[in-house]
């Protein structure tokens, strides 16, 4: 870890990098030119990008980047709720915000600073008329759900890279398409900067671990396991050579079900993909593939994948956490 820094409190009470006064990690910091007056470390920045309200899935992609940034390295913490990737009706004012609980599941994973600027930070002046596109990729699947979600989502990732200047930046496999698009947008626009991808993390019983799983009562949340039910029993018939529409029924059985459930599962896609483009599989199952599904629980909309390998080969093991 980086030496610490001196700090000063900021009005929320939390502490902020300055020259005076000494804290200990993760420090606050609420501008990049407060990240940027520190030392560059001797090794690598690494970016973890949040939208805050951190939870185990979080604290996997920051520990993953502590080991990749080394004792010699530094790693960042974003927490930026980010207005453009939410729709009109969607839960930008209800999204947890928890930055108090953040500091502390950040620095026991490993952080060294939190950067947590204000929207005002982020887009002097207001909404950027400029952004960054997604073009065709990102007007499948969750594009298709959420209009505009991914080029609000480029555009702040092309913004916090500029604003923390990393040399390695981790995504969570959760988020296929985001990382999808994040590779194509990094190798595009030649943004010099390592992509890595850490896989899903899962509650005990297989629930892939999301911020808003807190929005789910008891019952709710025990019909949502039907995601990850629906996954694997698409990646055990991948497992056995089935073909990709068999794979695609296998999980479409588990979510027929649960239709019917209380309180139902309400489907809103299920595909399985190209993981660099993500578009429909229709001929024979290639080396890799993503089955993706989102469904509604109550009001909680849940997105989860899993990534499957080719048969007669097994398919890779689906993520941290026991499988239900």
């Amino acid at each position: 870890m980086t030496a610490p820094h001196p700090t000063t409190a900021t009005p929320g009470g939390h502490p902020a990098a300055t020259p005076d006064a000494p804290s200990a990690p993760p420090f606050l910091l609420t501008t990049a030119a407060a990240l940027h007056a520190l030392p560059r470390p001797a090794g690598r920045r690494a970016l973890v990008m949040t939208m805050g309200a951190l939870h185990e899935g979080h604290a996997s992609l920051i520990r993953e980047a502590r080991a990749l940034a080394g004792p010699e390295g530094q790693v960042v913490v974003t927490v930026f709720v980010n207005p453009l990737q939410f729709g009109a009706g969607e839960d930008l004012d209800r999204y947890p915000r928890t930055l108090e609980a953040d500091l502390d599941i950040a620095g026991s994973a490993g952080a060294d600073h939190v950067l947590a600027p204000s929207v005002d930070e982020v887009y002097p002046g207001g909404a950027p008329e400029v952004r960054i596109s997604a073009g065709p990729m990102g007007e499948r699947l969750e594009g298709a759900s959420r209009p505009g979600h991914f080029d609000g989502m480029l555009t702040v990732v092309g913004k916090m890279f500029h604003l923390v200047r990393p040399d390695v930046a981790l995504f969570g496999q959760k988020d296929a398409q985001q990382l999808a698009l994040v590779r194509r947008m990094v190798r595009d626009l030649a943004f010099g900067i390592e992509i890595v991808a850490v896989p899903t993390a899962r509650e005990s019983d297989g629930l892939a671990r999301s911020s808003r799983n807190r929005y789910l009562s008891e019952d709710e949340h025990r019909s949502a396991l039907a995601l990850s039910r629906a996954l694997y029993a698409g990646q055990d018939a991948a497992a056995r050579g089935e073909d990709p529409a068999s794979v695609r029924a296998a999980a479409r059985r588990v979510l027929d079900e649960a239709a019917h459930g209380a309180p139902p599962v309400v489907l809103d896609y299920l595909a399985l993909v190209d993981p660099a483009d993500f578009t429909e599989i229709t001929g024979a199952f290639p080396a890799e593939a993503v089955l993706a599904v989102a469904a509604r629980v109550g009001t909680t909309r849940l997105i989860d994948n899993l990534p499957l390998a080719s048969a007669p080969g097994p398919a890779p093991s689906p993520a941290s956490g026991a499988r239900p």
